[in-house]
This record gives C-alpha cells, structure tokens and sequence, in this order.
C-alpha cells in the first residue's frame, strides 16, 4: 500500500491496515507481560506473583509518560509528514528522541532512588515488599530502552510503517518468554530474572528498532536536518505535555487503587494482579484503534482533508465494537480458566474470588473504554488537548475517589464496579468536545501548509 494511504484510502481500510499491527504487535507485548506474571505465580509462588503486581502500577507510571510522550511527539510528525515537509519533519523526530532519552535517565535515576519507599507508602504487604522493590530496581535500570522503544514505535506510526514495530515487538515479547523461563526455571532467579528478561529483550529491540528508524529515514530525500531543533519542543511538548500528564495522572490514580487493593492482603493482591493482566490484554485492540487514529486525524488536517475524519471516527467505532464483543466472550466464558493459567490450581481461594469476580463483571464493558479512546485520539491528532485532558483527569478523579471512597466499606469489588462510570463520563465529555468541532480550526504551527 502507499505510504499516503491514511490520507488517500478509504477510512475503515486505511484504519484497519494501519491498526491491526499495532493489535498484533501490543498483543505479543501484554502476552509476554502476561508470561511474567504465570511463570512467576506457577514457579515462583503466589507472594511473588503479588510482589509483581504490587509494583505494576508505580511502574505503569514510567509506561505512560513514554507511550503518551511518544504519540503526543508523533502529532508534529504525522503532521509535517502528510504536508510532504521531510526536513522539518526528520529534525522533529530526532528531537523527541533525545529530549525522551535525557527524560528517561532523570527518571530512572529518581526510580532507583525511592522505590522501596513508595512501595512502602503504597501500603504493599510486608511479605512481598522485598521482592518488589528487587523487582524494581531491574526495571529502572532498563527504562532508557522502555522509553527509546516506544518513542521509535511512535515515530514509525506516525510514517504509517506500523508493520515495522509489529516485527520488533514479535521477536522481543517471544525473547522475553525464553528469557523468562530460563532465568526463572533454569538458573532460579524468581522476580529478579523476569525483570531481567524484560530489560534483555527491550534493549535489543530498541537498539534495532534504531536502525531500522534510520535506514527509513535515509530514504526520505531531504536537506540534511538538524540533530536538534529547540523550537520544534515547544510545539511538541503541547501536544506531548499533557499525553503524559493524562497518562502518568492515570497511573497515579491507579497506583493510589492499588494502595486500595494492598490493604486487602497478599492474596486478594495476587487475584487483582491476575484481573489487571487480562485486562490489559483486553484493552489492547482499543488503545491500537485510538493511537491509530491520532496519526490519521494528524496526517488528513496536514493534507487538508478534514472531511476525513467523521468518517474514519466511524469506522473507529465498528472495530470497537467488534472487539469490545470478543472481550465479553473471553472473560464471561473464560473466567475460570483465566485465574487457573496464572495462579495454577493451587491458588487461594481468595485470589481466584478476586480474579473471576472482575472478569465476570468487567467484561460487559469495553466498548465504553474503545469509544472513549477513538474520540479521544482524534482530539489528540488535532491538537485540541484541553478538553481531552479535563476528560480523562475526570475518568481518573470518579474511578480513584468512588473506590477508595467504597471499597474499603462494602468490599473489594467496588475496585472495578466504578471504572465503566469513569470510562463513559470520559467519552460523553470528550465526544461533546469533538462535535463541537473546535478541533478542525486548530493550527498547531504556521509552518506546516
């Protein structure tokens, strides 16, 4: 297909093609995330499998700002793309990566230092504390190669090579189950080898991920650009400042969930850490469509076709709801086999309660999630970020203070009972927003025709 197919082919096409490596690709990622957690909770123990779940959320933090920095910095790149300006365009990219490689060592640096004291703050079972901060200590180590490899993946999206990450996080993710199983099962390393793998497999992928960036880019004829251009970070950092704000604000309010979820005990801590796992599985298929459509809203305003773009919002919505089907199957359906793959069949009652609980619940639910996460990501490509981030801190601000509000009162699944509440108050808000349509008169830089 053309590399201008997002701009010239039809929506539900252009979208499907350009999302479904994304699908496959972030499903390895959480398949791999997923092997973590049943490696660890079959071989290691159910306090381990805890410990692993009680750092998910402080290190679903560091995630976030770099996925949300990585698609916020992609906005200007999609942009200068699809108005043919390569020049500016290749000195735009090489700008975030150096910004977000600087922003990933200061924050390695200040994860390394306070782990153990967050997780301590965080409330996380005596038993377990150790293993997590051993487990995190490994992560922030590796963090420069989470943050390059997702910031590549971004930029690769935004030139609508989307197969390219596919082929990267293919490899890494099946690296990291071998890596996985050798170090934990083979040379005995428990939480500090499956953190280890992690950091083993993202390294290699990154610094391939690199040069398969520049090799495209060599292809690109153009003046040759400026390794670092300051005045394309302001521009970017609007865009990318409050993606990162959004998400690490999610993660927050998610970690203060998890401090939550710790007061229930080690076991139902290992229950919820299985539930957030196939939770993110299932969520992959609506974060690829709503990344999918940034780039495509971006590169059509670049084009001046905003026409476009109704239609591609439509188009968004029918994937989701396919999707959001599946995901009810899974979890209705799958419940039970679900918690026994990862806590096998000696698990506690507790956890396997805790787990089939939210996954009996929850699966009615994802196509809010999708809906909001399309509306949301066609606000991000054009720039209009005001309204998406009021939207999103309003999902974060119900989830977090009705469970910590409830939970602790009526039981642990008011946890999950309010998240469909956040997810639709997010995509009424948003969606007024876009029919709004302030996002079609916004002008991110002068410059770009």
């Amino acid at each position: 297909m053309r590399n201008d197919y997002l701009i010239t082919e039809n929506p539900l096409k252009a979208l499907l093609y350009f999302a479904l490596p994304m699908i496959i690709g972030n499903f390895f990622q959480q398949t791999y995330t997923m092997a973590d957690s049943a490696i660890v909770g079959r071989y290691v123990g159910e306090q381990a499998l805890a410990a692993v779940g009680a750092s998910y959320a402080f290190t679903n933090i560091f995630i976030w700002i770099a996925i949300g920095g990585g698609i916020g910095a992609s906005v200007k790149v999609s942009r200068y793309f699809g108005a043919g300006q390569f020049q500016k365009m290749k000195e735009a990219l090489y700008t975030a990566l150096l910004a977000f490689l600087l922003l990933s060592l200061a924050l390695g640096g200040i994860g390394l230092w306070f782990s153990l004291d967050i997780m301590k703050l965080l409330d996380t079972p005596a038993n377990v504390l150790g293993l997590a901060d051993m487990y995190l200590r490994v992560y922030f180590l590796g963090l420069p190669f989470l943050f390059m490899y997702s910031v590549l993946s971004a930029m690769f999206n935004a030139l609508g090579k989307s197969r390219i990450p596919l082929f990267f996080l293919i490899f890494s993710s099946l690296f990291n189950v071998v890596l996985d199983w050798v170090l934990v099962t083979r040379y005995g390393l428990g939480v500090a080898g499956v953190a280890w793998a992690t950091l083993i497999a993202q390294g290699i992928a990154s610094i391939f991920s690199f040069g398969v960036l520049t090799w495209v880019l060599g292809h690109m004829s153009s003046e040759r650009p400026r390794l670092f251009a300051p005045e394309e970070l302001l521009p970017m950092a609007r865009i990318a400042l409050p993606s990162i704000l959004q998400q690490s604000t999610v993660s927050i309010g998610m970690m203060l969930v998890q401090s939550v979820v710790n007061g229930f005990g080690s076991e139902a801590l290992a229950g919820f850490s299985v539930a957030m796992r196939v939770e993110g599985l299932c969520v992959v298929p609506m974060s690829a469509i709503g990344n999918a459509i940034s780039p495509y809203t971006a590169q059509n305003l670049g084009a001046e076709q905003p026409e476009r773009i109704p239609a591609g919002l439509k188009a968004a919505f029918c994937l989701v709801f396919i999707f959001a089907f599946l995901n009810c199957l899974l979890m209705e359906l799958g419940s039970h086999s679900l918690s026994v793959f990862f806590l096998g069949s000696e698990g506690s009652p507790v956890a396997f309660q805790t787990a089939e609980s939210f996954f009996r619940f929850m699966g009615f639910f994802f196509c809010f999630i999708g809906m909001k996460m399309s509306v949301d990501g066609v606000l991000r490509g054009a720039g209009d970020m005001q309204m998406f981030t009021i939207a999103n801190l309003v999902n974060l601000g119900l989830r977090v203070s009705l469970a910590m509000a409830l939970a602790p009162r009526f039981g642990l699944p008011f946890v999950w009972y309010v998240v469909p509440l956040g997810w639709l108050a997010n995509f009424l808000l948003s969606g007024w927003e876009y029919r709004r349509g302030k996002w079609k008169g916004i002008k991110m830089d002068p410059s770009i025709r």
